[in-house]
């Protein structure tokens, strides 16, 4: 996994933590529900580069 693309995965992730903490503290299920959503395509990111870094070996 590239250098960049990993950085990318892993602020997409926090960036989710980050929107779902907040809205769990001022009860919106929107941001809530966004911040999960955040979270799974960081992983989805990173579960992408890892299959391609298996593959390049």
């Amino acid at each position: 996994m590239s250098a960049a693309d990993k950085i990318k995965a892993q602020a997409e992730q926090l960036s989710g933590k980050a929107k779902e903490a907040v809205g769990k503290a001022t009860d919106n299920e929107r941001l809530v529900a966004e911040g999960k959503a955040d979270q799974v395509k960081g992983d989805a990111r990173e579960a992408t580069e890892d299959v391609k870094d298996t593959f390049k070996k």
